[in-house]
C-alpha cells in the first residue's frame, strides 16, 4: 500500500498558498450569498448535479442526482428543494444530512463547460404541497432535500475542457467494460456466465423502466 513521505506532505494553510499564485480579487467576490439572477438561470438549465455530504466522522460522499432540466425547485434566493427518486435504498447522503447538514452541490449542463457551485445547510422535507410540485409521471417523490444556501458561485470551464468531457470524438465505448451488473456480482457474490448474465442484464434494463419514479 502507497504511504506518503512525511517530508512532501503539506499538512498547513501556509504552507499550501505557498505553491499557488495568490487568489484574484474576482474570485473572492464572486462569492454570492443567495441565487442571483444568473444562478437561478442556470439551476433551471440543469438536468443533473452532484450532492456532496458528510458524516459526524468526516467521512465523505457525493451522489449524482439527476432529472429532467429544471428538476430542482427554486424556492426562493436562497433555498432549493431537490427531489429524492428511487434509488438503492442506502440512504447514505440522507443519514449523512440528519447527522451533518452541511452539503455542496455542483450543477452540470450538457455542453456546457462551466459549472454551478452551491453550498449550503440541508435538512429533509415530506411537505405533500412540495414533493406534489415536483411529481414526474404523476409519481411525487418521498421525500425532498432542502437546501438553505450560504454561498453560491460559478466554476470555470477548465476541468471540462482538459477533460473534454463533451466531445464525442473522446467517447469511450460502453462494451470495453463488463455491464454494472457483471462487475457487481464480481465484487461480491460472482457473476455466472453466458446466458444466465445475459438475462441479468436485461433484468436489469426492465427495472430501470418500472422503477425511475
Amino acid at each position: 500500500m502507497f504511504e506518503v513521505d512525511p517530508k512532501f506532505a503539506v499538512t498547513d494553510e501556509a504552507s499550501l498558498r505557498r505553491l499557488f499564485p495568490a487568489i484574484t480579487s474576482l474570485a473572492v467576490l464572486k462569492c454570492q450569498p443567495a441565487l442571483d439572477t444568473h444562478a437561478q438561470a442556470f439551476v433551471r438549465r440543469a438536468p443533473f448535479l452532484c450532492l456532496g455530504t458528510q458524516d459526524l466522522a468526516g467521512r465523505a460522499d457525493v451522489s449524482p442526482r439527476g432529472d429532467p432540466a429544471g428538476f430542482v425547485k427554486i424556492v426562493d434566493a436562497q433555498t432549493l428543494a431537490i427531489p429524492d427518486r428511487p434509488g438503492n435504498n442506502r440512504l447514505d447522503s440522507l443519514v449523512n444530512i440528519l447527522a451533518n447538514p452541511s452539503v455542496g452541490l455542483l450543477f452540470i449542463i450538457p455542453g456546457f463547460d462551466d459549472t454551478l457551485r452551491v453550498n449550503g445547510q440541508a435538512s429533509l422535507v415530506t411537505d405533500p404541497v412540495l414533493l406534489d410540485s415536483m411529481a414526474v409521471n404523476d409519481r411525487a417523490p418521498s421525500l425532498a432535500i432542502v437546501v438553505r444556501v450560504s454561498e453560491v458561485f460559478l466554476h470555470c470551464a477548465k476541468a471540462f475542457r482538459r477533460s473534454q468531457l463533451w466531445n464525442p470524438a473522446q467517447f469511450q465505448d460502453r462494451r470495453e467494460l463488463p455491464s454494472l451488473s457483471k462487475m457487481i456480482l464480481d465484487q461480491t457474490t460472482g457473476a455466472p456466465g453466458g446466458e444466465e448474465m445475459d438475462r441479468i442484464d436485461r433484468d436489469l434494463e426492465e427495472e430501470y423502466g418500472r422503477s425511475m419514479y
